[in-house]
């Protein structure tokens, strides 16, 4: 059964290199080949998700090796696939998300000069990512984690003829490396002691091997969380995302708000033997998604690049999720991963064509009125929003979030703080989602045109031409099919995917629940359930409350918020906030400025003067032999006829 199964990540590796390989294809070519290979292989994950789910008999995990990758003495790692509910679920996201962004993404980058360059890494992401999530061994899947990060450094910096570009790749791909650099170490950890990175082998034997609570356990456990909080961009290593909004939308909307930022849920999800037997470590993860979802979503109301709003509003939603994996509500984590992904890329992809429409302007309090002029955009980012704020029993938002709300209640590991923290959140979140539908779509109409609000330039995006001192607001620029169609499609799923897991007291159903049941364990339930009503009451009034309060401060009394910015301690908060609650600063004393101090301190020590006399001596060499070389026939050909005696000589004598 499914034994095609390698066709799924082999297609979009397939288009990477041959959009690497063939240069100077048409721009209709590139795009065929980079959309085609992504949809054929959306299209056979859907297949194999039909045929997985159809068969007869209990759900069997299937296993799938191609070949022995590391021929060993005493390990054999090998490049094999394991299909699953949770790898499945990855697959089947990952895939059809990624396919309607690169549809969007012939349109929006139609006038890209590196046009065959960006499908080239987007493919190769794609196919990264699809390692990652089925791969059957750990290593395996570290190939697929380090594939994921080199993708996103290119992409962040893919218009790298802007320095700023440049910074905020290498930005990403430091502070992504040290929690890969402890899931390595966590990976060595975990052979050591069960002599295999077998992915189904360690969970097998794990509640054998150590007891829970054990110290290797723990360890164990905090080593994997160090690289699922790099790569999900959570406390302490959060800083990266917001500055990876350099790179092009399209990237934005795929890699660091569907895909890539949630392998660190899935890598959590994937271990949950581990984790199991690592009780305090699970504490950990919910302490640090609780904090991070409150702090993240009070930077987001203060963020002016639209963007950048949305790159908090994902750190924020990814703590929601890790607050779901450190209670044992596995399954809630990934639902809120499904619809997080549809409406996250939704927002993302319509802020690009607002983006493209403000020719390139992203600072949202230099749009508004746009409701009229760009409606379609307008109905989808809506669609987006009211799922991002949870708007009650309508979105798949409400649902996801309801879920782990609830479950930070019933679970013998949440507790009442973790459900506060929950709630607080969802507050913002709805507060800082429709100040931004507010400002954009429902504000006064700006008459003055953008001045370099893209990193790229003006005109090269829309292929239009754009003059700053044009003093009437800017047109929007035409929005292809190519563009709108992905639109329509993802606000669909914004409001509709929340079906697959509805709660008993609205039309009890619990397929997702139930069909992940199989790979991911129950939370432990506590032993007096709260009511599930009014959780759905106080949450869904938490996010009404959001939204009244965005339209009180952002339409109705909209000069409240410029005088509130005139009070002195409420200035020093939202500047703390807009600047991330100070994390650049202290890590660039703490360790930036240090390392480049010593740097600089020890640039002259004994292995740079090694390697300086290595570069000198052959300078001195290079003007020896330069002085023969004086461009006479006659002087060339006696060096010859000394240099044959010479050799005949040694030969004789020897």
């Amino acid at each position: 059964m499914l034994d095609w199964l390698w066709v799924i990540p082999a297609l979009p590796l397939a288009g990477f290199v041959l959009l690497v390989g063939l240069r100077g294809l048409p721009r209709p070519v590139i795009a065929l080949i980079g959309v085609g290979s992504v949809g054929a292989s959306a299209a056979l994950a859907l297949l194999a998700a039909v045929r997985y789910l159809s068969a007869a008999g209990p759900v069997v995990p299937i296993r799938q090796v191609l070949w022995t990758w590391l021929p060993l003495t005493s390990f054999h790692p090998t490049i094999g696939l394991h299909l699953d509910p949770l790898s499945l679920l990855m697959m089947v996201v990952v895939t059809f998300v990624a396919f309607w962004i690169h549809l969007y993404s012939t349109g929006y980058m139609a006038c890209d000069g590196g046009y065959g360059r960006f499908f080239a890494y987007m493919n190769l992401f794609v196919g990264a990512m699809l390692v990652l999530v089925l791969a059957d061994n750990l290593l395996l899947l570290y190939l697929g984690w380090e594939g994921v990060g080199l993708c996103s450094y290119l992409l962040i910096g893919f218009w790298y003829t802007d320095p700023a570009n440049g910074r905020a790749a290498m930005k990403a791909f430091i502070v992504t490396r040290v929690g890969d650099a402890a899931l390595a170490v966590g990976l060595l950890l975990l052979y050591w002691h069960f002599g295999t990175l077998d992915i189904q082998s360690i969970a097998l034997q794990a509640p054998h091997v150590w007891v829970s609570g054990s110290g290797l356990a723990i360890a164990a456990a905090a080593l994997l969380l160090g690289g699922a909080v790099g790569k999900s961009a959570q406390l302490p290593l959060q800083t990266w995302l917001p500055d990876a909004m350099a790179g092009p939308t399209p990237v934005s909307a795929l890699i660091h708000a569907a895909t890539m930022v949630t392998a660190g849920v899935y890598l959590i999800a994937r271990m949950n033997a581990i984790f199991e037997l690592a009780l305090p470590v699970g504490q950990v993860v919910a302490v640090i998604g609780a904090v991070t979802l409150l702090l993240a979503a009070c930077s987001a109301l203060t963020q002016t690049d639209i963007k950048r709003i949305l790159a908090y509003s994902t750190i924020s939603q990814i703590g929601y999720m890790f607050l779901a994996l450190g209670v044992g509500a596995y399954s809630a984590a990934m639902f809120h991963f499904m619809t997080h992904a549809f409406f996250k890329s939704l927002l993302f992809l319509a802020a690009g064509a607002i983006i493209l429409g403000m020719h390139h302007e992203q600072n949202i309090f230099k749009m508004g009125g746009l409701w009229r002029r760009m409606p379609l955009t307008f109905v989808t980012f809506l669609a987006g929003a009211l799922s991002l704020a949870a708007l009650p029993f309508v979105t798949a938002g409400f649902y996801s979030k309801d879920l782990i709300l609830y479950e930070t209640l019933a679970s013998q590991r949440g507790s009442p703080v973790l459900w506060a923290c929950g709630l607080v959140g969802a507050v913002l979140t709805a507060l800082y989602t429709f100040r931004l539908v507010f400002v954009v779509f429902f504000g006064p109409a700006r008459r003055e045109p953008q001045r370099g609000g893209s990193a790229r330039g003006t005109a090269a995006l829309g292929c239009g031409s754009f003059q700053a001192q044009k003093p009437e607001p800017p047109a929007p620029t035409h929005i292809s099919w190519t563009m709108t169609l992905p639109l329509v499609v993802l606000a669909v799923f914004a409001i509709v995917a929340g079906a697959v897991e509805l709660p008993k007291n609205v039309y009890q159903v619990t397929l997702l629940s139930d069909w992940l049941g199989v790979v991911l364990p129950a939370a432990p339930q506590r032993e007096h359930l709260p009511s599930l009503a009014k959780v759905q009451i106080i949450a869904g009034a938490a996010s009404l409350a959001g939204i009244v309060a965005a339209w009180l401060l952002y339409r109705r009394f909209p000069s409240a918020v410029r005088v509130l910015r005139l009070v002195r301690p409420w200035r020093q908060v939202y500047r703390l906030w807009q600047g991330g609650w100070g994390f650049d600063w202290l890590y660039r004393r703490l360790v930036v400025e240090p390392f480049v101090y010593l740097a600089r301190a020890n640039r002259r020590d004994f292995i740079d003067l090694f390697y300086g006399a290595i570069g000198e001596s052959a300078k001195l060499l290079h003007a020896v032999l330069s002085w023969g070389q004086t461009g006479k026939v006659g002087w060339y050909a006696a060096c010859l006829v000394i240099g044959a005696i010479v050799l005949i000589t040694i030969l004789v004598l020897t």
